[in-house]
This record gives structure tokens, C-alpha cells and sequence, in this order.
């Protein structure tokens, strides 16, 4: 979702700086990319494990998140990443299944999803941070993905920007796309695990159709 669908990165980079500069934790538009993909709690607990040297509850990681959500909130509406519409469009006319899976859990995003790519998504087939126990890099997210749409990891195509997404999507053995929406360089998305790496859905958007021809 976020840097794949939604051109919303830069405001999540804003709102993590200043939210956890509130609880002394220090995090830079560099963590906020880096970290991209993995469930917010999960970020938030390992940033104070490393920073203060504490372990922090789920619940209180839930209550740190819940304040970046706030702010997050409060920043201007993100457009929707160019290409992205039309790569959904040629999926769908292609006859694949669309399935989500995002590390975010904040409820207006995932409405917008529902909303802005209406013909293409349903919530049923959204998987978000409160739907596994073990967010990305681990394959979980992906592999539940796979469960909802009746596919297998050999049927299965990954479309991620983060090096944390691409870990996810190649350790659920399926096909990963790294789209380098965002500052880091494309090394990261390569060492992860990317199949292919390219500098945008709208370059996504323009292959697809060579990879795959409607009838």
C-alpha cells in the first residue's frame, strides 16, 4: 500500500520523527524507509529496545503507534501513486486475483483502499498488521495472502518498494517485484531478495503488459 499504491512515505517519514521525538526516541526519515513494511509495534519495540535498553509491552508499542497515527492523520492526503490505477486496471483485465498486503494498520488508509481502488479490491482481501502475528520480513503476511486468493507461492506475483516487503515476498518463495519509489538505493531492494528492481509503478505498469497479453 503505502509507496506501492500510496504516494504516502513521505508523510508516514514525518509523522514517525515527530511522534516518537515525543516519547525520546530518535528516528530519522531514513529509519521511517528503512523500516518500511514491518508492523508498526514492531518498529517502535526494537527502537526503544535499542535506544533506551528496555522491553516495552505490546500494548504500550499500541499507545506510542496510536499517537503516529494521530499525526499521520493530520498531514495532507497522499495521492495515489502514479501508475498504480493503472496497473490494477491490467491486472484485473488480465484475469489475476488482487490481493493487499500491507505492515500499516490505520483504519483510514485501508478505506481509501477500498475507495479509490474500488473495482479491484475488497476488504476481504486486505491482509494488514493486526491479521499476523509475525509481520514482514517475516513470510506470513504474503503467505496469508496466498490463503485468501487459493494461490501458491509459484502463482504468485509480490509488487513491494521496501527492502523489508521484498524479504517478505522472497522468503514466501513468490515472484518480488522491487519498485524503488523512495530514497534508498536499489542495492537494498536487490539484497533483499528482488527478482527484478524498477524505478516506478509507472515502468511496472508499461512491462506488465509485455508479460502478459489479454485477449
Amino acid at each position: 500500500m503505502d509507496g506501492v499504491l500510496i504516494n504516502s512515505m513521505p508523510n508516514h517519514a514525518v509523522a514517525w520523527q515527530r511522534s516518537m521525538a515525543t516519547f525520546g526516541i530518535r528516528m530519522t526519515a531514513a529509519d521511517a524507509y528503512a523500516t518500511e513494511g514491518a508492523r508498526g509495534i514492531d518498529t517502535i519495540r526494537t527502537m526503544v529496545k535499542a535506544q533506551q535498553g528496555k522491553e516495552i509491552s505490546l500494548e504500550e508499542a499500541q499507545r506510542m503507534y496510536d499517537v503516529k497515527t494521530r499525526m499521520f492523520g493530520e498531514m495532507p492526503r497522499a495521492d495515489v501513486m502514479p501508475g498504480a490505477y493503472a496497473l490494477m486496471e491490467q491486472i484485473h483485465r488480465d484475469g489475476l486475483q488482487i490481493c493487499i498486503v500491507t505492515g500499516s494498520g490505520q483504519r483510514p488508509l485501508i478505506e481509501r483502499l477500498t475507495t479509490d481502488f474500488a473495482p479491484f479490491v475488497c476488504e476481504e482481501r486486505i491482509i494488514t498488521a493486526y491479521d499476523v502475528q509475525r509481520g514482514k520480513p517475516n513470510p506470513d503476511p504474503y503467505l496469508m495472502g496466498m490463503e485468501r486468493c487459493a494461490t501458491r507461492p509459484w502463482e504468485t506475483i509480490v509488487v513491494e518498494n521496501a527492502p523489508l516487503g521484498v524479504q517478505a515476498g522472497h522468503a514466501a518463495k513468490a515472484f518480488t517485484f522491487g519498485v524503488n519509489t523512495g530514497p534508498l538505493p536499489d542495492d537494498q531492494l536487490w539484497g533483499a531478495g528482488a527478482d527484478c528492481v524498477l524505478p516506478s509503478m509507472n515502468e511496472l505498469c508499461a512491462r506488465w503488459k509485455r508479460l502478459f497479453v489479454s485477449e
